[in-house]
């Protein structure tokens, strides 16, 4: 039985999402950190949702190779079919959120550079198991204005990421549109809405913790914390 047939969902119901579709390049500053090119409008891509990594589920896994970077994000957790969405219907894009989550974007970074040079799929670079650390849901009700919070991720409680929600190039009614129009959105999907700037390297033996202000007030429900480990898996990166 689909778990999100059942009505309110739980976080352990997001390892059974159809999809993660994740917004890139929706900062300014992280795009001119990263040297990418901004675009004219929303680009996505897909996360596997065995990827997705529960609260208390264990460590963000390091594969043997990768250089492994943070991008702290704020999720959608959509409560609602969304197909073919108008790009100014803001009482449906925010009425087809059933739930906010804060997220960690774990990509291994080499891996990605070396797939934009070659003009390949950023699959591997983005899929990896454990690569989608997620806090317990946020109740609608908690963020009244998801495009003024504050979202942060701090390595060894040393702060790399802290910058407001308002920075966002495309706005969520925008986000959810422009992809629905491409693919429809289900029920239980979960959406990225890009990363700050201030995204770097972790390795194994670190700490990483994020949260959400809102009005200068954490979210208890927000909070995520996780080490980093390294794979005992046969998996090696070698280049394309």
């Amino acid at each position: 039985m689909n778990v999100f047939r059942r009505g309110m969902a739980s976080v352990a119901s997001l390892k059974q999402a159809g999809k993660v579709v994740c917004i890139g390049r929706n900062y300014a500053d992280h795009i001119a950190e990263l040297n990418s090119a901004r675009p004219k409008q929303p680009f996505f891509f897909l996360k596997p949702t065995s990827s997705v990594l529960l609260p208390g589920a264990g460590p963000v896994i390091q594969p043997k190779g990768v250089n492994l970077h943070y991008e702290v994000e704020l999720a959608l957790i959509l409560g609602k079919e969304v197909k073919d969405l108008a790009a100014d219907d803001e009482k449906g894009a925010f009425d087809a959120i059933e739930h906010y989550a804060l997220s960690i974007d774990m990509t291994a970074r080499n891996i990605q550079n070396e797939a934009k040079k070659k003009g390949l799929p950023w699959s591997i670079a983005k899929g990896f198991d454990t690569f989608l650390p997620i806090s317990n849901l946020i109740a609608k009700s908690a963020i009244p204005n998801p495009h003024s919070i504050d979202i942060y991720l701090t390595v060894n409680d040393k702060v790399q990421q802290a910058d407001s929600t308002e920075l966002m190039l495309f706005q969520i009614p925008r986000i959810l549109s422009d992809i629905s129009k491409v693919m429809t959105l289900d029920k239980g999907d979960i959406i990225l809405t890009g990363t700050p700037k201030g995204v770097g390297p972790v390795v194994p033996g670190d700490v990483m913790r994020a949260g959400i202000k809102v009005n200068g007030k954490e979210l208890e429900e927000s909070k995520i914390e996780v080490a980093v480990e390294k794979s005992t898996s046969s998996y090696e990166y070698a280049e394309t």
